[in-house]
């Protein structure tokens, strides 16, 4: 099988194309051949070295996929060869490859209103999205939900599941992405290069995808009890939003990725219940992952960038 492999870090040119065996599932495992797999920003930042989440290279990348079980290890009682699932891995295991080990309880049956393009973009982002959204801030309707970077991968499917829960959903992002995020739900869209969010007010839930400056600047806009939740992972200084929002009376979290078999099966039931959908700008064969990388890190990109075999 093929995977793709890094020896070092450093830029995308570090990615190349591996032939290696294919591997057996250990007690617990399925293994997956893998339809689709999803392109995050922190896969560059383990890439580049910036995130040590994957420990010393060789390594392979990827963290979210969508397939169909090829087989099943001992003691698996849930899925059987020929069930499409969708789901995440965690290394040593990658799913930048034509198959990935993981173990059964980090996979789900793949929404039926999804084909495996779509499923194999929502591992990562939607499950950050319906997480921080369903099971920390518990958005009711009515609320406010200000979400940045709001065409991002974990932003476009923020504003999906916020509209999806009856929530009045206001986004950050630039102009030309208006119109996109319009479609998807969003009431209120805010052009962060000519205007200041934070002349808004009575905010119930900030879903912050930048962190930094950020998150002091959201805290300004949160009504008394309202909740930041910033969702960038390791890796950057929180030290004066978590002080500030500890004197504001508001709420902080930082939040990290822990999928757990009943949020994947309750996060795909949202999918084909609301009409939730995850949006791909470019689907690449997966040998071309260094190119979806220096899109990646573009910043430009609206939705996810998928890789297929």
């Amino acid at each position: 099988m093929r995977v793709i492999m890094q020896s070092s870090v450093g830029g995308p040119d570090v990615l190349e194309v591996v032939e290696t065996d294919r591997p057996a599932p250990a007690p617990g495992e399925v293994r997956v051949r893998v339809h689709a797999t999803g392109v995050n920003p922190a896969d560059g930042k383990v890439r580049s070295g910036y995130v040590q989440f994957f420990g010393e290279p060789p390594f392979v990348l990827g963290h979210e996929f969508s397939g169909v079980v090829d087989e099943a290890g001992e003691g698996v009682s849930a899925f059987r060869p020929g069930d499409e699932v969708f789901g995440w891995v965690t290394p040593p295991h990658g799913s930048h490859a034509d198959y990935v080990l993981v173990p059964e309880t980090h996979i789900a049956p793949k929404p039926e209103t999804l084909d495996h393009v779509h499923a194999g973009a929502l591992g990562i982002a939607g499950l950050t999205a319906y997480q921080t959204l369903v099971n920390i801030a518990r958005v009711q309707p009515g609320q406010r939900v200000l979400v940045h970077a709001a065409a991002g991968g974990v932003g476009h499917l923020a504003v999906q599941i916020s509209k999806a829960r009856g929530a009045h959903v206001i986004g950050t992002a630039r102009a030309n992405k208006h119109a996109f995020l319009r479609e998807l739900g969003a009431d209120e869209l805010i052009d962060y290069t000519t205007a200041d969010f934070t002349d808004l007010r009575d905010v119930d839930v900030v879903i912050d995808t930048i962190s930094g400056e950020y998150g002091p600047r959201s805290l300004r806009t949160l009504k008394p009890g309202g909740i930041l939740i910033d969702v960038v992972g390791v890796g950057v200084d929180r030290t004066a939003v978590r002080e500030r929002a500890q004197a504001d009376g508001v709420r902080f979290v930082e939040y990290f990725l822990e999928p757990t078999p009943a949020d994947l099966v309750g996060f795909a039931d949202l999918i084909d219940r609301a009409g939730v959908r995850p949006f791909v700008e470019e689907t690449l064969p997966l040998t071309e992952a260094a190119k979806a990388h220096e899109l990646i890190e573009s910043g430009r990109v609206r939705g996810k960038i998928v890789l297929v075999p």
